[in-house]
């Protein structure tokens, strides 16, 4: 199958789409009857008895109130009847699945983040089967509409383990303060968007998103039996929950501690200032807002002085952005083409007031998805995130006498590392041979911790079809089309 012929009809619409709504809800559901539940999904595929129908990739014009997506868990394919020789051809990640202890180490949710503490049941692997979400353009009244169509729907086939919903802000930021969604990878193959901004990195072969496509690699990736393996692709659900307070106490310290001010503190952590715009483009002060089609258009690296950044000194090299897209810098492995994420997250939880300051739970909740987890997800978190050695020695364009980039980064990531006030580390660089006009930042503690996660996989139109008979093909239990 060619890398560019993607066929729309085929794909589930949350691999490929941003749907621009603010609300969701996210259904983890376990199979309580295989038939039944083969019954729901040819219902959700075609959009039978009042049932919403699953979302596909192509556009849909007017706009829908609603959307749906559903995708599988390891144990919920074979509690539909996928056998453990067609399982071992998928996914090693996902064959592991979120609560594993290899897949835990790899990723660092260990401590208060371990799945042994994870919230509404998701720390129970055998149970957490499908996790099915509903995707709002803005209307509550919709959300509770649909909400109750597919719970009258889940009777007999599935049971609610847990619902988890979220929000987007108004003014499209996440807890942290930071504009939410900017920078989405352009794959290929599929039609132009009107509303996407340019992105300065190379377009993404389909297959690092979609199973039986071209992928940067040249290769393919595929799973048995072979009606999941075309158009189908991975997700990782994560609820990943936020310490506000702690953030801004940070920043506080740190302002004091260095003299620099807390917003551009804010901006050398993450790479980009709380509105967007990148230090790249913008490094000394946050300005107005830039265009779109500016947003997202800059790399790190360049043969005029003037605009590179290979030192970090506009972006620091352990900034958030940075290390999850490194973009043209050098970087040991692959570049990070091949280590692409689409994101699908909305923030939870109320907004934090500092002036009125509260416990409640609140962060981001969504996917990563990506059509290898290991490759993808799992490299991001574990090479990029976690250590500060993947950066090659890089000296341009000055010279060593300005420094190299492999001295200029330091620690984990501010935000998915498994940062230990004890050992935290964070680099804002300076001009200077080996390191020696560095700043450090230290002892600061984690401020994200997950509180639950879901390795899925997300079958195309047809897989879904495959699945919904599987079980009556196995006679458990008669099947009615």
């Amino acid at each position: 199958m060619s890398d560019s012929a993607i066929d729309l009809d085929d794909v589930q619409g949350v691999i490929v789409r941003g749907y621009r709504v603010r609300l969701v809800r996210h259904f983890v559901l376990t199979i309580t009857d295989a038939a039944a539940a083969g019954q729901l999904i040819e219902a959700l595929v075609r959009g039978r008895a009042g049932v919403p129908m699953i979302t596909r990739a192509r556009l849909i014009e007017p706009k829908p109130a609603s959307f749906v997506n559903i995708g599988f868990s390891a144990a919920g394919l074979a509690a539909l009847g996928v056998t453990a020789a067609q399982l071992a051809s998928f996914d090693p990640a996902f064959q592991r699945g979120a609560t594993d202890p290899v897949t835990a180490a790899t990723v660092g949710d260990a401590g208060a983040s371990a799945p042994e503490r994870w919230i509404g049941g998701l720390d129970n692997a055998a149970r957490v089967h499908i996790v099915l979400s509903l995707w709002v353009v803005s209307s509550a009244e919709v959300m509770a509409t649909v909400s109750a169509q597919l719970r009258a729907a889940f009777a007999g086939g599935v049971s609610e383990l847990t619902v988890q919903d979220g929000g987007e802000f108004s003014d499209n930021s996440v807890h942290f303060g930071y504009r939410h969604g900017i920078a989405q990878p352009t794959i290929i193959g599929m039609p132009p968007r009107k509303r996407d901004a340019p992105d300065a990195q190379p377009p993404v072969p389909a297959g690092e998103f979609l199973l039986g496509h071209l992928n940067a690699a040249g290769g393919t990736y595929r799973v048995l039996p072979q009606e999941l393996s075309n158009n189908s692709s991975y997700g990782v659900f994560r609820i990943l929950e936020q310490d506000v307070a702690g953030f801004e106490a940070m920043l506080a310290r740190y302002a004091a501690e260095t003299g620099i001010d807390t917003g551009m503190l804010a901006a050398k952590l993450m790479g980009r200032w709380r509105n967007g715009n990148p230090l790249t483009l913008s490094p000394v002060a946050q300005g107005t807002p830039l265009p779109d089609r500016e947003m997202n258009n800059f790399n790190f690296v360049s043969t005029n002085p003037a605009m590179d950044d290979t030192l970090g000194l506009k972006c620091p090299i352990g900034a958030h952005i940075r290390r999850n897209n490194p973009r043209d810098a050098a970087v040991i492995g692959t570049d990070s083409t091949h280590h692409r994420l689409v994101r699908r997250s909305m923030p939870y939880g109320p907004q934090y007031d500092p002036a009125v300051p509260d416990t409640q739970p609140r962060g981001l909740i969504g996917f990563f998805i990506n059509a290898s987890i290991r490759n993808q997800f799992e490299f991001l978190t574990s090479e990029w995130n976690r250590r500060d050695d993947f950066v090659k020695s890089a000296t341009r364009p000055e010279g060593a006498a300005a420094g190299n980039a492999v001295y200029n980064i330091s620690g984990e990531d501010f935000l998915a590392g498994v940062n230990d006030p004890a050992s935290s580390s964070f680099t804002l660089p300076g001009k200077g041979p080996k390191g020696s006009a560095n700043r450090t930042l230290e002892g600061f503690a984690r401020l994200v911790t997950t509180r639950g996660g879901v390795y899925c996989f997300f079958p195309s139109i047809k897989g879904l079809l495959y699945l919904a008979q599987l079980p009556a093909a196995a006679g458990t239990a008669p099947y009615q089309r």
